[in-house]
C-alpha cells in the first residue's frame, strides 16, 4: 500500500532561516508579496525586519495585520479584501498558527471566492491557491508544513477544519530564533500542541512508515526539552530542538492526520476562547488514558521515544509511565485545568453534547486507535471538568 506525501516545496531550517525570504520569493518566481500577520509581530519588529531584507533586494511588500488568534469568518474575510486591493502574486505568512492559518484561507478564498464554510471537511481542497511563504514564530503549530487550516463560524462557533493541498505551503523559513521572545504560557501551550500532534500522528489509523519516521523523532525532540524552554527561555540548543520537533510533529499529522484530542479540543476553544494548544493539554492525558487499549503497544513506543520509559519495560509499565509523565508535564508547566481557567461548570456541562457532536462531526475521532461514540464523548468532557 502507497501513501501520498505532502510537504512545502522549499524548506530552509535554522538560526536566521528568515532572511532567506527575498531568495525564496525570487525563486519561486513572486515579485508582490502580501505579508499577514499580526499586532503582536509588529510590535516586537518581526514584520519590520522582514520588510527590510525584501526591500533591500528590491522587493515592495505590503503589510496586513488585522489577523486574530483563533481566526475567524469575519477575520478572514478582512484579509481577503485586503488582498484584492492591489495584484498580489503570493502571501509571506509570519507569526503563529494563527495568522498562517490565517494566510491559508486568505489565499483561496482571494482566489476562489465563496465563504469559508465552502470550503470545510468533508471537502478537500486540492485546488492550488495563491503561493504562502510560511515564518512560523512558535514551536507549536506545524502550521507551516501542513495541508490544513482551522477557522471558526461565528454564527455555529464551529471550529471548521479545512484540508487540502491547496493549503499546504509552497515553502517555510524555520528559524527558531523567532521563538526566543515567546512568553512562557505560550512557550508550553504551544510546546504541547506540538507534542500532541506527534502522539497523535503516531497512533493515527492513518499512519504509515514515513510519518512513523518522524512523530517519533519529533518525541525525541520535544518531551527533553519542552521543560527547559518554559524555565529558561534563552537557552538555544533547547528552542532549536523544540522547533525542529514542531516541524516534525506537523510533518508527521499532516501525512497522518490527528485524531480525538484534537477532535475533542476544538469545540472547547470554540466555546470557552481556551487557546489550542491549552485546550490540548487539558485534554492529552485524559483522552491518552482512554485510548491506549486501542493500540497498547504504540502508545509504549511513544513513552520510549519521550524518555520515560525503557526497552526493557513491558509496553503496560511503559502507559503507566506514560500518563504518569503527562500529568506530570501539566503540573510542571502550569496547565489550568477547565475550572482554574474560569470555565463555569454548569455551562460547560451544558454544552457537551453539543461540543460532543461537533467533535465527532470534525473526522478527527475517527482516526483515534479507539474509535469513540457520541456518548463516550461526553463522558469524557465530563471526566475532564471533574
Amino acid at each position: 500500500m502507497s501513501h501520498q506525501i505532502i510537504l512545502p516545496r522549499v524548506m530552509h531550517i535554522g538560526r536566521h532561516a528568515s532572511q532567506r525570504i527575498a531568495e525564496t520569493l525570487k525563486g519561486l518566481n513572486c515579485k508582490t508579496p502580501l505579508l499577514v500577520t499580526d499586532k503582536v509581530m509588529v510590535e516586537l519588529g518581526y514584520s519590520a525586519a522582514i520588510v527590510n531584507v525584501l526591500e533591500e533586494a528590491g522587493i515592495d511588500v505590503d503589510v496586513f495585520s488585522d489577523t486574530v488568534p483563533e481566526p475567524t469568518v469575519s477575520s478572514i474575510r478582512k484579509g481577503v479584501d485586503a488582498l484584492k486591493t492591489k495584484p498580489y502574486d503570493c502571501i509571506i505568512a509570519l507569526g503563529g498558527g494563527s495568522p498562517i492559518d490565517s494566510a491559508k484561507a486568505i489565499a483561496i478564498l482571494g482566489k476562489y471566492g465563496g465563504e469559508m464554510r465552502d470550503y470545510k471537511f468533508p471537502r478537500v481542497v486540492n485546488e492550488a491557491g495563491l503561493p504562502i511563504v510560511a515564518i512560523p514564530t512558535t514551536a507549536g503549530t506545524g502550521s507551516e508544513v501542513t495541508r490544513f487550516t482551522i477557522i471558526t463560524d461565528e454564527d455555529t462557533t464551529e471550529k471548521m477544519l479545512c484540508v487540502g493541498l491547496g493549503f499546504m505551503p509552497t515553502a517555510a523559513l524555520v528559524d527558531y530564533s523567532l521563538t526566543q521572545s515567546l512568553p512562557a504560557r505560550v512557550t508550553a501551550d504551544t510546546g504541547i500542541d506540538a507534542l500532541t500532534h506527534a502522539i497523535e500522528a503516531f497512533v493515527s489509523r492513518k499512519a504509515n512508515l514515513y510519518s512513523d519516521a518522524q512523530a517519533l523523532s519529533s518525541m525525541a525532540l520535544i518531551a527533553p526539552n519542552l521543560r527547559t524552554v518554559f524555565a529558561d527561555p534563552s537557552n538555544e540548543t533547547a528552542r532549536e530542538s523544540m522547533m525542529l520537533g514542531s516541524t516534525l510533529a506537523g510533518i508527521a499529522f499532516s501525512n497522518a492526520s490527528v485524531a480525538l484530542v484534537h477532535g475533542m479540543s476544538r469545540p472547547i476553544g470554540a466555546a470557552f476562547h481556551v487557546p489550542h494548544g491549552l485546550s490540548n493539554a487539558m485534554l492529552l492525558p485524559t483522552v491518552t488514558a482512554f485510548s491506549i487499549p486501542g493500540a497498547a503497544s504504540r502508545y509504549a513506543q511513544c513513552a520510549r521515544a519521550m524518555g520515560v520509559a525503557s526497552q526493557s519495560d513491558t509496553d503496560d509499565a511503559a502507559n503507566q509511565k506514560l500518563i504518569h509523565e503527562l500529568n506530570l508535564l501539566n503540573a510542571d508547566l502550569q496547565v489550568p485545568t477547565p475550572a482554574e481557567f474560569g470555565i463555569d461548570r454548569d455551562e460547560f456541562l451544558a454544552k457537551v453534547v453539543t461540543m460532543a457532536e461537533q467533535a465527532i462531526a470534525s473526522g478527527s475521532p475517527a482516526n483515534n486507535p479507539l474509535v469513540p461514540t457520541v456518548d463516550e464523548v461526553i463522558n469524557l468532557y465530563q471526566s475532564l471538568y471533574r
